[in-house]
């Protein structure tokens, strides 16, 4: 008889099985009825230790409703860019993401899918038999060479008319120096011209690592990034707001909140800097 298993086999080893969090809590909503996106695949490559990792780290049962909000504006901030004329997504620590094989891309569309050998590899072999339906590239990248990824960038840039940058769910286990010299790198390629990404303040930042810190420590991803300014924290960088929307608030509209939490919704939205106040939202920005 299979031993269940304990606490540390089921808790994060290292920074990749995030990618295995995320998609667990994709396949929960995908299998709502009344769903705001399908995901058929999140539930396969999320695997077994996507299983154990919800188990491991769930906070409670109501927590679902910022992976969903977060998912939802993605989606969103996508097809509104396609719809503008972008001919590029770039997605930036993709992880397990299924977004070239689930959402309805124009076959022309160029994404390419930025993150380390074995996680791209993993997801490879998962999905060998499915057909994405837009022309799909995996770049195998430590996004920590800064030389390294300036290089991909520009070649990138030469291929590209108009692309979209996509940070989802990444920012957050940079330090502030990493997160502004990301930001400078995205500005330099002229194609680059709009960036996708999610960010924390200072407040929620520390409520998650009080709950969560020893786990995201072991596998050697702490949370960092939450700054005080809140988006704008990237304008000097060379980048300028077009949407924020805290995942609270588009929660409150898909009508995914827990009870005790739809009061607060009610407040009026914030989209500068957050402070203490526990705050996480999708924000698109363009080149300033």
């Amino acid at each position: 008889m299979s031993e269940s298993p304990t606490l540390a086999e089921a808790s994060l080893r290292n920074i990749s099985d995030t990618a295995r969090w995320s998609a667990v809590h994709r396949a929960i909503e995908s299998e709502r009825p009344d769903a705001f996106f399908r995901d058929p695949f999140a539930r396969r490559l999320a695997g077994e230790r996507g299983e154990q990792i919800l188990k491991a780290l769930t906070i409670s049962d109501k927590e679902e409703w910022s992976w969903v909000a977060r998912t939802y504006l993605f989606d969103r901030f996508i097809t509104r860019q396609i719809e503008q004329g972008t001919d590029m997504v770039i997605n930036i620590a993709a992880g397990l993401d299924a977004r070239p094989y689930r959402m309805p891309l124009p076959a022309t569309l160029q994404w390419i899918e930025v993150d380390l050998p074995a996680i791209l590899n993993y997801k490879e072999e998962i999905l060998a038999d499915e057909k994405p339906v837009c022309r799909l590239e995996r770049l195998r990248l430590d996004l920590s060479n800064a030389s390294a990824r300036r290089d991909a960038f520009a070649e990138l840039d030469r291929r590209a008319r108009k692309a979209l940058l996509i940070t989802e769910g990444f920012l957050v286990y940079l330090a502030r120096e990493e997160a502004a010299a990301l930001a400078r790198d995205f500005a330099l390629p002229k194609s680059f011209q709009s960036w996708a990404f999610d960010v924390m303040s200072p407040g929620l930042v520390r409520m998650l690592t009080k709950r969560l810190g020893a786990e995201l420590e072991r596998a050697g991803a702490p949370f960092k990034f939450g700054p005080p300014e809140g988006p704008g924290f990237f304008v000097p960088h060379g980048w300028k707001p077009v949407e924020v929307h805290s995942f609270l608030k588009t929660a409150a509209k898909l009508k995914r909140l827990p009870f005790l939490l739809r009061l607060l919704a009610l407040l009026p939205e914030s989209k500068g800097a957050q402070g203490s106040r526990p705050w996480a939202g999708a924000c698109l920005f363009t080149k300033a």
